[in-house]
């Protein structure tokens, strides 16, 4: 019975708990059951308020009895990032700088799930700072693949993947610079979208102007990200770079004819070293797209200068925001962290106009390309899920990463465009474990990417296995 309330759709078990065939209460037990029995194989919770949890399915009981107005999220249960501000909630960055701290207050995009009748569980586990695609820290460790122990979940939204892929939480939230929302979805079996900058507001933040790092939602199927997307998208006028549009849009309904959609082909992104096995699982879902009806042909965008503007802004969003954390904490964050923030200390102003420059000839031609395509497909790693004990690929079909974050190409060139993508699930490698497609749409397109995954979601029929745990 726990299992198969935890398995219900996140919309699905919002309805039955609205129409009062399952209580708040009954919904939380069951997932609080699960994450005892769960938690300690892959440990993707790594702060749990259970009381509180129970506090609060008790309140909203209360409050439907009452006859008062219904979230969206009413009475489901929802983890945050441990990047994400929780009132009262530890929240650690996955650094032993804050490995005590219990923020006064939360941050915007978990202030609204509370407001559509979400109930905070507790965090999930990132690594340090969000820095890297393999979720472990000196705080609470690593994070494991639920469909394979031994391997790693990605990151840096790690946690919140395998919380949702094992059943513990039915939506959860992450974050994206390069890659950290798409990479966990990809490597754990569910759905994982970047939106555009400004799709969902960010406050508090140290930099309004950022706009490389967005948060974002994930969830096992296409519909409850939607419907989640719904939620914590809208306008804020404490973010500068806040899209006007409010989020409602994304309850619309998903259904949409597809017949004549242009459709760019490019599972190696135009000449990448991307994994066999990759390469494999996304091709042969290309017929799914030609059942849809739509139009599929080889095409890459041109992503000249995209790894210069990302690792040029991304170097400089890290000593931005961690390069005084480093000064007054000397010797305790991770080399990777302290590489970034030195990195961004070497550069001068005119390599950073530059890179605006050249980010901003990378949108044009993105955006001429796009006028010729409704989508694009594109592998979201370049490798399938990797040993635990591994913290970074170094190597891909014999050619060398020249960086720890290097192998992450697929997903940060794509940041680097401004354009929203969504980490699909698409099949498995004969050992099983999980491979995704990254589908990339219009700049501010997510409605029509939603759609798209959505149509393709009922045609692959790969969201529904689960990790054997």
């Amino acid at each position: 019975m726990t299992q198969d309330i935890c398995y219900l759709s996140a919309t699905d078990m919002a309805a039955e708990i609205r129409a009062g065939h399952l209580s708040a209460r009954e919904v939380m037990q069951a997932h609080l059951a699960r994450i005892g029995s769960i938690n300690p194989k892959v440990n993707a919770i790594v702060t749990l308020h259970a009381e509180q949890a129970l506090s609060g399915a008790a309140a909203a009981d209360e409050a439907q009895a009452r006859g008062e107005p219904l979230g969206p999220l009413h009475g489901l249960p929802v983890a945050h990032k441990d990047l994400l501000l929780t009132k009262g909630m530890r929240t650690t960055f996955g650094s032993k700088v804050h490995e005590n701290l219990v923020p006064s207050s939360s941050a915007l995009i978990v202030e609204r799930q509370q407001r559509a009748g979400a109930i905070s569980i507790g965090k999930t586990n990132t690594p340090e700072f969000g820095a890297g695609s393999q979720t472990f820290n000196a705080v609470f460790g690593a994070t494991r693949n639920p469909y394979d122990l031994s391997k790693t979940c990605g990151g840096s939204s790690g946690g919140s993947a395998v919380a949702l892929a094992t059943g513990m939480v039915p939506l959860a939230d992450g974050t994206d610079m390069g890659g950290s929302l798409r990479c966990p979805a990809n490597f754990c079996n569910v759905v994982g979208l970047r939106p555009s900058v400004g799709r969902v507001p960010q406050f508090p933040a140290l930099d309004g102007w950022d706009s490389l790092s967005v948060s974002g939602p994930m969830a096992r199927t296409v519909a409850d990200l939607a419907q989640y997307l719904s939620v914590i998208a809208g306008p804020d006028a404490r973010d500068p770079l806040a899209i006007a549009e409010d989020g409602s849009r994304f309850r619309a309904p998903l259904a949409r004819d597809f017949d004549g959609i242009r459709i760019a082909w490019s599972p190696d992104m135009g000449g990448l070293p991307v994994d066999k096995r990759v390469v494999r699982a996304i091709d042969a879902q290309r017929r799914a797209f030609e059942d849809l009806g739509c139009v599929v042909e080889n095409a890459c965008p041109d992503f000249r200068d995209a790894h210069e503007v990302f690792m040029t802004l991304r170097a400089f969003a890290f000593e931005s925001g961690l390069g005084a954390v480093m000064d007054r904490h000397p010797g305790v964050l991770k080399d990777t962290v302290v590489w970034n923030i030195e990195e961004g200390r070497k550069l001068n102003g005119t390599q950073i106009a530059r890179a605006n420059k050249l980010r901003t000839s990378l949108f044009q031609r993105m955006h001429r390309f796009m006028q010729n395509y409704d989508f694009i497909v594109l592998p979201v790693n370049q490798v399938p899920p990797f040993p635990i004990e591994q913290p970074y690929v170094t190597e891909i079909e014999g050619i060398r990463m020249e960086s720890y974050i290097e192998w992450m190409r697929s997903c940060y060139l794509v940041t680097a465009t401004a354009h929203p993508a969504l980490s699909l699930p698409c099949g498995f490698t004969d050992d099983g474990l999980p491979v995704g497609m990254q589908i990339v749409g219009r700049h501010q397109g997510e409605f029509a990417l939603l759609q798209i995954a959505h149509a393709l979601e009922q045609t692959m029929g790969v969201s529904g296995r689960r990790p054997m745990i």
